[in-house]
């Protein structure tokens, strides 16, 4: 399918996920959603009833407590909840999708790596899926130093796919350059099929943009969000932080687990 027909299956998607509905429909629409994608209804923070439309719902905020971030001094957490798509080492100026494919980090960047070597360092890639929350919340206290919206295709990002095809690196992305106690490092936001609209907390989109003053987010702390399911991948310099033990490709993820340890800072 070409970009442009995927395009507009995306609008129409949002355009019908936008439509305000009755409210006495409201609670049977969001529980067929949950009861077909698995969502937890439980942890949800407004009634039901008051969510105007599915874009809404699909945006839910949890009830206070929901999820737990660990607060050790050298956690790296998790920024959402989801399932562990790969964990890789970036080597060659390349780092690993599934099934052995490979993506140009500088490429994938969008040009924002700068002077940041990320020769030997680490990548974390986690899928969100439609049963997932999905809002994005800062792996580390941080800083947001540079930002870029890049246009890109709109194919699945489901792990079936990524095993068939390039997707991360030709999809429509948000970069995110991060500074931190610990040094730079970077979060991508990634959309994917039916996925157009991708939302930084106070930061409007723009091409490219260096931010003065840098807005500044506690670990933890709402970072951004999904208007439909995507991906999220972390980059991280070598020496900075490396991946837990045992946490393997396809583990369920919860927002603030710990998912690595920071080794400076």
């Amino acid at each position: 399918m070409a970009t442009p027909l995927r395009r507009a299956l995306s609008l129409s998607v949002g355009w019908a996920a936008d439509r305000k509905l009755p409210r006495f429909v409201r609670p049977f629409v969001f529980r067929t959603y949950a009861r077909f994608t698995g969502a937890d209804l439980s942890e949800v923070r407004l009634a039901l009833e008051d969510f105007p439309s599915l874009a809404h719902f699909f945006v839910r905020e949890l009830e206070p407590g929901a999820r737990v971030v660990e607060s050790a001094p050298d956690a790296l957490v998790s920024p959402v909840d989801g399932r562990v798509q790969a964990i890789e080492r970036i080597e060659a100026g390349r780092t690993l999708q599934a099934k052995g494919r490979s993506y140009a980090v500088d490429e994938f960047l969008g040009g924002l790596r700068g002077e940041v070597d990320l020769e030997g360092g680490t990548a974390w890639t986690i899928y969100l899926s439609p049963r997932d929350y999905h809002r994005i919340h800062a792996p580390e206290a941080c800083r947001v130093r540079e930002i870029a919206w890049l246009p890109g295709a709109r194919y699945s990002v489901q792990p079936k796919v990524l095993a068939r095809r390039a997707v991360l690196d030709v999809n429509e992305r948000v970069v995110l350059r991060l500074e931190s106690a610990h040094g730079p490092f970077f979060l991508v936001l990634v959309g994917a099929l039916n996925v157009g609209r991708m939302r930084v907390v106070g930061i409007e989109p723009t091409a490219r943009k260096r931010l003065a003053p840098e807005p500044a987010f506690a670990r933890g702390a709402e970072l951004a969000r999904f208007e439909m399911g995507s991906t999220i991948v972390l980059c991280v310099p070598r020496g900075r932080a490396e991946a837990l033990a045992g946490l393997a490709q396809g583990a369920p993820v919860r927002l603030g687990q710990r998912i690595g340890r920071w080794t400076s800072g």
